[in-house]
């Protein structure tokens, strides 16, 4: 039996991990792709619920939200530091719960998320994924960066189209699906050409297999 009852956050978190763990098998590494592209769009829905908060937002603001939004989700986020344009969270307790380890690239969301939000209210964010729990780590940890900065390495986030007001972000443009589409024929050509060559190796071991008992 688990140490927890079953309730729709974690069936939910279930489903979506197992899902994504058979999506990443299926069609690769572009399957973080695909979560980069949701959590975008994710994050953009999620600021409606903060309408209150007046643009410009400040820094604090931001932090505000995304320490707020987390935790409302069934994570449990605080801040270890701000200090200028760079912001540093600590989380104990992922929104995907335990599971999030069957499917460690549903960590995307989180900075896809982070960073979108980040790139649309300030212009750019880089966010780096320090810690995770995801791959075996104690707690998560996550560097966001709200300007160009070289002192580690991240994902970047700028430039990013923004919904026209009263519209549904997850209205997803042609040119997005596209563009997943062709990365999902790639994946689908490498597949093929690998099973290929496998077939070739098989039919070669057979054959020196033959020719070593003649």
């Amino acid at each position: 039996m688990k140490d927890y009852e079953l309730n729709k956050h974690v069936f939910l978190a279930k489903l979506i991990t197992q899902y994504a763990r058979v999506h990443r098998k299926a069609v690769g590494p572009v399957a973080e792709e695909y979560i980069r592209q949701i959590g975008l769009r994710t994050g953009e829905w999620i600021e409606g619920y903060y309408k209150e908060y007046n643009s410009p937002w400040s820094i604090q603001q931001y932090v505000d939200i995304l320490i707020d939004l987390k935790n409302k989700i069934g994570g449990q986020f605080e801040i270890m530091s701000i200090d200028g344009d760079r912001i540093v969270m600590k989380a104990i307790q992922c929104p995907f719960g335990d599971d999030v380890t069957d499917a460690p690239h549903l960590c995307m969301m989180t900075s896809s998320v982070f960073g979108g939000i980040a790139a649309r209210h300030f212009g750019y964010g880089k966010v780096s994924l320090r810690k995770q729990m995801a791959l075996g780590h104690d707690n998560c940890e996550i560097a966001i960066y709200l300007t160009p900065d070289d002192a580690e390495e991240g994902i970047e986030y700028k430039d990013l189209a923004i919904s026209p007001a009263q519209s549904d972000p997850f209205l997803w443009e042609e040119e997005t699906i596209t563009m997943l589409n062709e990365e999902l024929k790639r994946t689908d050509e490498m597949m093929i050409k690998l099973l290929d060559e496998l077939e070739e190796l098989r039919a070669k071991v057979k054959e020196d297999g033959k020719s070593a008992c003649d």
